[in-house]
């Protein structure tokens, strides 16, 4: 099992109706608006890193409202 995080900027005004969005994609396992930087992070599991990447290219960043995202990929050493 793989873990990512995203952290998420939006567009002003967007911080719920992106976090509402969220739930219903495969793999997000966890949500929370944020303050700082970015507006929202998210958790994302699935059963490799190639599938978290393609949670985040063809799911997350198509939501409406979302103008930046950084993914951290958790690493086993």
């Amino acid at each position: 099992m793989s873990v990512g995080f995203v952290l998420i900027t939006t567009e002003p005004g967007s911080e719920i109706s992106v976090r509402n969005a969220l739930d219903s994609i495969d793999g997000v396992s966890g949500r929370w608006v944020v303050f700082g930087s970015h507006d929202l992070l998210v958790k994302v599991e699935a059963d490799d890193e190639s599938k978290i990447t393609k949670i985040v290219i063809g799911d997350i960043r198509a939501i409406e409202g979302i103008t930046d995202t950084r993914t951290l990929i958790g690493a086993e050493i």
